[in-house]
């Protein structure tokens, strides 16, 4: 039996949906990928339609994963954050913060946004930092009279600014995936990422004045420490943070370090730090080293079976019948980015962003690359535009990057699978509803996307910073 090449596509096709459905149903997703691919790919065999040339690329493929050296910085800053969370340094950096903030209607909360974006510029750790504010700062909120939603939906949103705040491991993840460098990505996406920071203030600062009762400032009992002993302590707290922060970005903004080079250096500050103040134990040095161990065994899984799934997707045509139907949507750029946008949007509501990034970003890449290739040709010939084509294309996939990394961090709060809901309800007090977490959320989720409409329609703010050290083309 031999299909025509329609045929073939639509068993790619299907292939997708099988995956997507099994993934679907709780199925671990590298061993969903993984067996789907086996099953198609046997399919494709028996039907007479499927090169076992695309089988024996396999081995290869995986040993790329294995020796590719931008993917190494993930588990150093996995480490780096567990380092931080295990050592109760990022308790410290919250509970002084607070207090900092504490006299201000609202103040606990907006100390939570400047906290999670203090350690969200030092890791992209999202599960360790939503359960360090969660407990040390939702049990106070609560105490003092903060409003369930407010409180517990600062803290998870304010958690999930390490996916767009460099370093952040979804930009690494990204910058292998689309092939552009991991470094442009981390300068383009501060500016948004700040701006989102902002956002979150911003919002927390008119509920506080609106309606004041649901976030009242801190009585002076609350706020044992004033004065120089107050400075000392938020110097003692702030200052090696900002100083591990500045090693770790400024390195990789001022080209010293690649962002792997730079997350050995932040493991090493991390671990600096804890010895400094005396809070590096083996059991902190042991537990970081499982956790990042197990954390990064699940993604090099998750890569094994995206690369064996993407094998047989490709062998049965099945990309280019995705690459056809982006191609051909109408509106141009517009309409495939207005379709990429609503399919990762709804699509992180029920699977994690890594599947995302592993399934979904290398079927879009072909059509997103034949668009912006077409589009440079165009202002070429109508002389609106004098750079390569392959620059013109590097430029436009730096943004998509970025643009699709503010998408993903909503994956973290939309109900009902949002990672940083069931992180903060692993932690919240038994009084805390779960209807309380998705309430206070969704707030915070239309913040997310207001920036993610202003970063769309203003692509200065992601090429701004990359083109002061020469964006690719530029």
């Amino acid at each position: 039996m031999v299909l025509t090449g329609g045929g073939v596509e639509l068993l790619g096709g299907a292939m997708f949906i099988a995956a997507l459905a099994l993934i679907f149903t709780g199925y671990p997703v590298a061993f969903a990928l993984g067996g789907v691919a086996l099953i198609f790919g046997v399919v494709g065999i028996a039907i007479g339609e499927f090169d076992l040339r695309f089988v024996g690329s396999l081995p290869q493929r995986i040993f790329g994963i294995m020796s590719n050296y931008t993917l190494l910085a993930i588990p150093y800053f996995i480490f780096l954050g567990l380092i931080l969370e295990k050592s109760k340094l990022a308790e410290q950096l919250l509970d002084t913060v607070g207090q900092l903030f504490g006299p201000v209607r609202g103040g606990v909360a907006i100390a939570v946004v400047l906290v999670g974006t203090l350690l969200a510029a030092t890791t992209g750790v999202v599960a360790a930092t939503v359960v360090a504010m969660g407990l040390i700062s939702l049990p106070v909120m609560l105490k003092y009279g903060y409003s369930k939603p407010l409180a517990t939906g600062v803290i998870a949103a304010s958690g999930t600014l390490g996916q767009i705040i460099p370093p952040s491991i979804v930009l690494v993840v990204l910058g292998d995936q689309l092939g552009v460098s991991v470094g442009d990505l981390f300068l383009g996406a501060l500016i948004p990422g700040l701006i989102l920071s902002g956002g979150l203030m911003l919002l927390v600062g008119l509920v506080a004045l609106v309606r004041p009762q649901l976030a009242p400032a801190l009585p002076p009992e609350a706020r044992p420490y004033k004065g120089w002993e107050m400075a000392r302590r938020a110097f003692v707290a702030l200052v090696p943070p900002v100083l591990l922060i500045l090693f770790v970005l400024g390195s990789i903004f001022f080209g010293i370090a690649t962002p792997t080079e730079a997350g050995a250096v932040g493991s090493v500050g991390a671990l600096l730090m804890a010895a400094f103040y005396r809070r590096l134990t083996w059991r902190v040095f042991r537990e970081a080293v499982v956790e990042t161990a197990r954390f990064t065994s699940m993604v090099i899984f998750i890569l094994i079976g995206a690369n064996a799934f993407g094998l047989i997707f490709r062998g049965l045509e099945g990309d280019k019948l995705v690459k056809d139907l982006l191609v051909a949507l109408p509106g141009g750029e517009l309409g495939f980015l207005i379709f990429v946008m609503v399919l990762v949007f709804i699509l992180g509501f029920f699977i994690d962003f890594f599947e995302i990034c592993f399934i979904v970003v290398p079927l879009i890449l072909p059509a997103a690359t034949a668009i912006w290739t077409a589009q440079a040709e165009a202002l070429q010939m109508a002389g609106q535009y004098d750079l390569s084509v392959e620059g013109f294309v590097q430029q436009k996939l730096l943004w998509f990057g970025i643009v699709l990394a503010m998408n993903l961090q909503t994956s973290f709060l939309t109900p009902p699978f949002g990672f940083a809901l069931f992180y903060l309800r692993g932690v919240a007090p038994p009084e805390v509803k779960t209807s309380d977490i998705y309430k206070g959320v969704i707030p915070f989720i239309l913040v997310q996307l207001i920036v993610l409409v202003i970063t769309v329609a203003f692509p200065g703010l992601s090429s701004w910073l990359p083109s002061l050290r020469g964006v690719p083309g530029g």
